[in-house]
């Protein structure tokens, strides 16, 4: 047997306010299905008054089928591609360069307008990686050394050491 509960147990308050809060979320609920019933009569041309008493998992099946009939092109576009959304900020970098650039005065303007000139030409065909879509930017740099090899093996079959 247990010990007995005082009137302020936590689990005596959890019993009584079960059912209020379970009256809470039924009424939250029936309140959505009537705002959603509302929605959907409209969207679909329908008056309210003829189907003031549909039932909830009605409303649930023309509110899934309604949407499953709407044309791809009426649903949010997904979100941008990687590469998208990196022409996009390189396009939005241009135009702010561009107004900048001429009122800060730091290069002369015959240089100020062959780099926006470049940098307009390389957004068209700028890719995720900085690089162009084909090609590089200005002449090939000479090419990295080798990577040295490591060392051989002495041929006798003796003892080896890396020193």
């Amino acid at each position: 047997m247990g010990l007995p509960r005082r009137a302020g147990d936590p689990a005596e308050l959890r019993k009584s306010l079960k059912p209020l809060l379970e009256k809470r979320r039924r009424a939250r609920i029936n309140e959505s299905l009537s705002q959603l019933k509302g929605l959907i009569l409209s969207l679909l041309g329908r008056e309210s008054s003829r189907f003031s008493k549909l039932e909830k998992a009605d409303i649930l099946e023309m509110t899934v089928r309604f949407l499953q009939e709407l044309p791809a092109s009426s649903c949010p576009t997904a979100a941008p591609t990687p590469s998208d959304s990196y022409r996009e900020g390189y396009r939005a970098c241009l135009a702010r360069l561009a107004r900048v650039l001429p009122a800060c005065r730091v290069l002369e303007p015959a240089v100020s307008a062959r780099l926006l000139e470049h940098l307009r030409r390389r957004a068209a065909s700028a890719t995720p990686d900085g690089g162009r879509a084909g090609d590089s930017c200005g002449p090939p740099g000479p090419s990295p050394p080798p990577a040295p090899s490591p060392p051989a093996p002495p041929r006798d079959p003796g003892l080896w050491r890396p020193w």
